[in-house]
């Protein structure tokens, strides 16, 4: 087996989106700043409701899944299908736009922590025009697992502990998606497999990691997008402050990506397409 080493590390930036709602960006601040098929994440954490009170009202979506997690905070999703979804602390939803979706995302508090998260994954060819689904994934169905003092909450994939595989609830996709929020004690250590070609990614929201095997540690700080090797062991170890963070991985697609904000589209032509039927109100 071969342990996957940092290869590149991808700081994030300040931007800000939708109405007015400050974050944080690594990956997808740029077209250089991709993992295929991992488009974007975005981490929104302020006790300041100025900073995040505007929300994301409607806007469309189509050739892609977006996926929101909430560490702290609670989201209420609608959108034009009459489908309203409550994302709250502990929670995710998992969103295929398909051929198209016009969705809001608006937040259902005006004081207190709002901390959660918010990346995109490429579909491939023959998905894009597929019809828009969504699932609300409530904190009681994302299993945990306790490790060495830590754990590991499993919302995509799988995690094998004491000889048992435990998956998480979103299973079956073609990019095979894996999922995990890791919280790990000082110096606590976590080991998972994965498969050796699939795109990996660390990004720790608290505390700091040494990523590799002993030889080849190199550390990764907080509000930083760690990529990974190819490989099929992952070995990380927590710093003094212990870690939070979170691990994805995902099957690369190897098809061009032809992008304008919320459309994702293999060619130029197709998205061209995407703002003409969105302008005609055709796009779903």
């Amino acid at each position: 087996m071969t342990t996957r080493i940092l290869q590149r590390i991808i700081p994030s930036i300040p931007v800000s989106d939708g109405a007015g709602v400050r974050l944080r960006r690594s990956l997808g601040q740029s077209r250089e700043q991709r993992l295929d098929p991992f488009l974007m994440l975005d981490e929104f954490s302020s006790d300041n409701p100025e900073d995040y009170i505007a929300g994301f009202p409607a806007h469309p979506h189509r050739g892609f899944e977006t996926v929101t997690y909430m560490l702290e905070g609670h989201f209420l999703h609608e959108d034009h299908l009459g489908h309203q979804g409550h994302l709250q602390s502990g929670g995710a939803q998992w969103m295929t736009a398909g051929r198209g979706i016009i969705h809001s995302e608006m937040p259902q508090q005006d004081s207190g922590r709002l901390h959660g998260f918010q990346f995109w994954i490429n579909l491939p060819a023959r998905e894009k025009m597929k019809p828009a689904s969504y699932r609300d994934i409530q904190p009681e169905e994302i299993p945990r697992v306790a490790i060495e003092g830590g754990e590991v909450r499993i919302v995509a994939g799988s995690f094998e502990s004491q000889g048992l595989s435990v998956a998480g609830p979103i299973q079956g996709l073609s990019t095979s998606p894996s999922f995990l929020d890791v919280r790990l004690p000082a110096g606590g250590r976590f080991a998972h497999k994965l498969p050796e070609a699939h795109s990996a990614f660390l990004y720790p929201y608290a505390g700091s990691l040494l990523v590799g095997a002993p030889e080849q540690q190199r550390p990764l700080s907080m509000g930083q997008a760690g990529v990974l090797s190819a490989g099929t062991w992952l070995a990380v170890v927590a710093g003094e402050a212990g870690a939070g963070f979170l691990l994805l991985a995902a099957r690369p697609l190897g098809e061009p990506v032809a992008q304008y904000g919320p459309f994702v589209m293999n060619t130029r032509e197709e998205v061209e397409q995407a703002i003409a039927d969105y302008q005609a109100g055709q796009l779903v």
